[in-house]
């Protein structure tokens, strides 16, 4: 594997025709953070991570697409504004934008991508295409939650004034668990825009340690108070209760370190995971066969995660074909992962059996920046009914489909 740093759309150019030259697979990498491994490659990795410049205007900002994220929030901060993004501060801005965006602002502002305002990108035949709204719009509408068929060099996305907030954690002890995810979506549902609270489960691969139950994000430019809806519902006073108000940025990077497993878990496992969205709470039954399934059965060296992310509100204020993203009518996202710590070949069969207790009640709809290997059609899970529109725009910007999508290609690492 050759990994080539670019610090300039020239660069990119001059990569891609020699991947191309020697007839070898192509990769590109902004944060590296693919959970299927597909920032990588046997061939040659694009890396984009020297094109750092930000700059910070009167209601924009304009970024390299080797921003990360934990850059972008200091320069930001700096001038009192935000964007709408993740909580991982080494997460690539790039990647996070192509894939859609989840973040503690989306609620009240939406995705990531939804705050694009124009983009540049370099295409295998090694011109730059500038896009925007009213010029390459259908390149546009795709990178909007619909992947790149080139590589992305820059991205300017609009601002929103920085609000403070609260960072929260809350957990229960496990024989909770079920009440306290049964609360949690029935809160949702009504639940201020400006709370953005997911919930966990997870099992740690070290059997000494119990399951734990955490309910952490943030509330936003709002009263901390209304988290009191959901602990009413839990009918229990939460064991932890940690709520730290500050700037935007404090917020972020409380987040960032908080511990949510009840204890250090191993990084460098390899992981598996599936994620489907909901329009509604899942039923009871389902609830508790969930939490059971959970702690039952576990494995010395295993960690298994459930992760219950929100979404409503501005999510779903843009119409499902207005940007290839399209799950505009969900309510959340679940992910179910398991991760096997590093020397352990012990398979779990867990994560497909709790996949299987969810699945009949979900959209059917994947989040692609959470891939799934095992998908029987990934495009088709990821983008719905904008699928036949991304592969046209795929087409006709890479029509010999030098940057398709690496389970397409079946480039996957």
């Amino acid at each position: 594997m050759e990994v080539l740093g670019c610090a300039s759309p020239s660069d990119v150019v001059r990569v891609v025709a020699h991947a191309r030259s020697r007839g070898v697979p192509l990769a590109v990498r902004s944060g590296g953070h693919c959970f299927a491994g597909r920032s990588s490659t046997s061939g040659v990795v694009v890396d984009v991570s020297p094109m750092s410049r930000i700059d910070v205007g009167s209601g924009t900002v304009t970024v390299g697409a080797g921003v990360r994220l934990g850059q972008l929030y200091d320069a930001l901060a700096a001038r009192g504004v935000a964007i709408p993004a993740g909580c991982g501060e080494t997460v690539g801005i790039s990647g996070l934008t192509l894939g859609g965006g989840i973040g503690i602002l989306g609620r009240s502002h939406g995705l990531t991508c939804d705050s694009l305002t124009s983009a540049n990108v370099v295409l295998a035949a090694g011109s730059a295409v500038h896009c925007d709204e009213s010029s390459s719009s259908d390149l546009f509408w795709m990178l909007r939650g619909g992947g790149a068929p080139g590589v992305v060099t820059s991205l300017t996305f609009e601002t929103v004034p920085a609000p403070s907030g609260t960072a929260v954690h809350l957990s229960w002890p496990f024989a909770l668990a079920a009440p306290v995810l049964s609360a949690w979506q029935e809160w949702l549902a009504s639940a201020p825009a400006a709370a953005a609270v997911s919930v966990v489960l997870s099992a740690s691969g070290d059997l000494w340690r119990p399951p734990v139950v955490s309910v952490f994000g943030a509330v936003s430019d709002g009263p901390v108070e209304v988290l009191g809806g959901l602990v009413d519902r839990v009918g229990v006073e939460p064991t932890t209760l940690l709520l730290e108000r500050g700037s935007h940025r404090s917020v972020k990077h409380a987040l960032s370190g908080l511990d949510v497993h009840g204890g250090p878990e191993p990084e460098d496992g390899p992981l598996r995971l599936h994620n489907e969205y909901f329009r509604g709470p899942l039923p009871p039954f389902v609830v508790e066969a969930l939490v059971a399934g959970l702690a039952a059965g576990r494995l010395s060296g295993v960690s298994r995660e459930l992760d219950f992310n929100p979404l409503g509100g501005a999510y779903n204020a843009v119409s499902p074909g207005a940007t290839a993203y399209p799950h505009r009518d969900a309510l959340f996202l679940l992910k179910q992962s398991g991760t096997a710590w590093p020397g352990t070949s012990a398979a779990d069969p867990w994560l497909d059996e709790s996949y299987a207790l969810t699945h009949p009640y979900g959209t059917g709809g994947a989040y692609p920046n959470f891939p799934d290997p095992t998908l029987v059609d990934e495009d088709r899970s990821y983008y719905l009914d904008n699928t036949e529109r991304i592969q046209q725009v795929r087409r006709t910007y890479d029509p010999e489909g030098v940057f398709a999508p690496a389970y397409a290609a079946g480039r996957t690492n």
